[in-house]
């Protein structure tokens, strides 16, 4: 069974690595991309989640949204498992709590985004697993022009989903931004 995909809901220092994903692929983009085409506006995609660095990625996003003078689309992705049939209901449950959180996610994302200047970002929930969604999200919106993460600054790793995207890297069509999660937001003022 595929991954639900649900719609848009309404709106209710280190260094900044940027890779060229589509050049390092060497192959073209499955959708052509339509930022800076007349009548369209550059996008970036931003994944809120549960890390504890994810508000700098929202923070690098929102200030070049403003510097671009384009638009902010805020993902979170519901991880799912596989769901034995006799636990229906309890997927159910669980499946209606994990969408109040990312709603709740969202909602502090678009407040941060607010502090900015940022106003109207479009929020997607999706469910799956995180890179397939988030390729997904590219694949839907031809307006998309670059997605941002943060990683996290410990010892441990930058964290499960900036390692996995960074792997799998020659699949993205658009660049990519990995914020360092322990940017103080003077140093990324300075540098978005």
């Amino acid at each position: 069974m595929e991954p639900a995909a649900l719609s848009p809901t309404e709106m209710g220092c280190g260094s900044i690595v940027l890779f060229d994903l589509q050049q390092q692929a060497g192959h073209a983009m499955a959708v052509q991309r339509q930022s800076y085409q007349s009548g369209h506006a550059p996008k970036c995609l931003v994944v809120v989640d549960d890390s504890e660095e994810w508000d700098r990625a929202i923070r690098y996003a929102g200030r070049w949204a403003l510097r671009a003078s384009g638009r902010i689309v805020m993902l979170h992705v519901i991880e799912t498992e596989d769901q034995n049939q006799q636990w229906l209901g309890v997927a159910d449950l669980m499946r209606a709590e994990a969408q109040e959180q990312a709603n709740a996610e969202l909602d502090q994302a678009a407040v941060l985004l607010a502090a900015i200047g940022v106003t109207a970002p479009e929020r997607v929930i999706r469910e799956g697993e995180p890179t397939a969604q988030i390729l997904a999200t590219i694949e839907h919106d031809s307006d998309i022009a670059l997605l941002v993460l943060a990683a996290h600054s410990g010892p441990e790793g930058p964290g499960p989903l900036v390692t996995h995207v960074t792997k799998t890297i020659g699949a993205f069509p658009i660049p990519l931004v990995i914020v360092p999660g322990d940017l103080r937001d003077a140093d990324i003022d300075a540098l978005s």
